[in-house]
């Protein structure tokens, strides 16, 4: 079994996440406007990584699925992060790392997840308690035709988690494979019958879950380089599979497509896996002289950086977000953006879009190393001011100075 140092799976998986020398990492380095190339290699980055994850949050001017996008694609307008899921495109939506946008063929991948959120994760067995609710409303998705989540009927209660009965269902009914998301608008869902959503050649691809678990191994090593069995799962989120996972693993290094290989930092041995492709990677990367001065801004829920203790090995960097802190115990602000230079963070900065007044006010900007005299490296500091450049052209705001 071989080693590789930090330095190596670090630059590995930089290159592998599209974030360091596009014609190593098979990435597009630009894809400005909204027009179909900026779609298709939209698509290649989602396809790299098998999801783009999700999330509500737009205070810095975009949602983490936009910025996950322009941190590979410069030029890239982050409005089209919004309108990716359209019909006719080759993504679904359903629960990857997190809710997520897929690649369309990985669809019968996840069968053995729709079968086990029957019973939804978080709210028991609603399909069940009511199912007349969600025969009628599958009658009437039906009969009338696509359904948004914001025309669902019935009333809301007051606390986080009392959404109304219909909307939780049609969630429910999605979970479970009976309906789809055939779109997105202003972040809305619009849920179909799968068969009017998922083409029949993808829909009634027989799939077994050994099968499965095997591919969803392999495109997380796509997106990561080398990793560790948890982080392969994590990626996916295979809860109580570990036997499953072992299994799979095993028959991968049997067939030759994966390797066992330790990551090796300071006197310790962590172990994990990588394509042989990668191992080869790794010899081609080792003169690689990455620019320090041209940084860009990640999302707090960037691939590179949901591992919290992956990016502390790689990176020496707490990755922390604090967007469920009291104001008064946040260190580093409400929606920090690390900002990478080369191969390395250094910075993390706090913004606030102001769309009516077209700004982008930089709330709060922390720099990783100071000398001693208490001031950053000036190659820092030029690099987080590209980079802070770069992310106010994708979002169409003038960043406040």
């Amino acid at each position: 079994m071989g080693a590789l140092s930090v330095a190596q799976v670090r630059r590995l998986a930089l290159v592998r996440a599209g974030l360091l020398r596009p014609e190593l990492s098979g990435l597009a380095e630009r894809a400005a406007g909204t027009g179909r190339r900026a779609r298709r290699c939209a698509h290649a980055v989602i396809e790299r990584f098998g999801y783009l994850q999700l999330d509500t949050v737009s205070v810095a001017g975009a949602r983490s699925h936009g910025i996950v996008l322009a941190s590979r694609l410069e030029g890239f307008d982050t409005r089209l992060g919004e309108e990716l899921l359209m019909p006719g495109e080759p993504l679904f939506e359903y629960w990857g790392h997190e809710a997520s946008w897929l690649p369309l063929d990985l669809y019968p991948h996840f069968a053995f997840r729709r079968r086990e959120f029957r019973v939804h994760p978080w709210w028991g067995d609603l399909l069940t308690e009511h199912r007349s609710v969600a025969s009628d409303l599958l009658r009437r998705i039906e009969a009338e035709g696509p359904l948004r989540s914001l025309d669902l009927e019935g009333s809301s209660g007051q606390g986080w988690w009392d959404i109304k009965l219909t909307k939780r269902i049609a969630e429910a009914l999605w979970s479970a494979g009976e309906l789809a998301v055939s779109s997105r608008a202003n972040f809305q869902r619009t849920f179909d019958l799968p068969e009017r959503v998922v083409p029949a050649s993808v829909r009634e691809q027989s799939l077994g879950d050994a099968d499965a678990i095997e591919t969803l191994l392999l495109k997380a090593l796509d997106g990561h380089g080398w990793a560790s069995t948890g982080t392969l799962a994590a990626t996916w989120r295979l809860v109580k599979k570990r036997a499953a996972i072992a299994d799979a693993l095993g028959r991968l290094v049997e067939k030759g497509l994966v390797v066992p290989c330790f990551l090796q930092s300071e006197g310790r041995r962590f172990p994990g896996w990588i394509r042989p492709t990668d191992l080869e990677l790794v010899d081609a990367l080792g003169a690689l002289r990455p620019r320090r001065n041209r940084g860009v801004l990640l999302s707090p829920f960037d691939p590179l950086l949901w591992d919290r203790k992956r990016v502390k090995l790689l990176f020496d960097f707490d990755q922390v977000l604090e967007i469920y802190k009291p104001e008064h115990l946040r260190q580093h602000g409400y929606y920090c953006l690390p900002v990478l230079a080369g191969e390395h963070l250094v910075a993390r900065v706090d913004l606030k879009a102001d769309r009516s007044n077209c700004g982008l006010k930089v709330r709060a900007c922390r720099f990783e190393n100071r000398g001693s005299a208490g001031q950053p490296p000036p190659r820092d500091v030029e690099a987080t001011h590209w980079a802070l450049g770069r992310f106010a052209r994708s979002v169409s705001l003038q960043l406040e100075r």
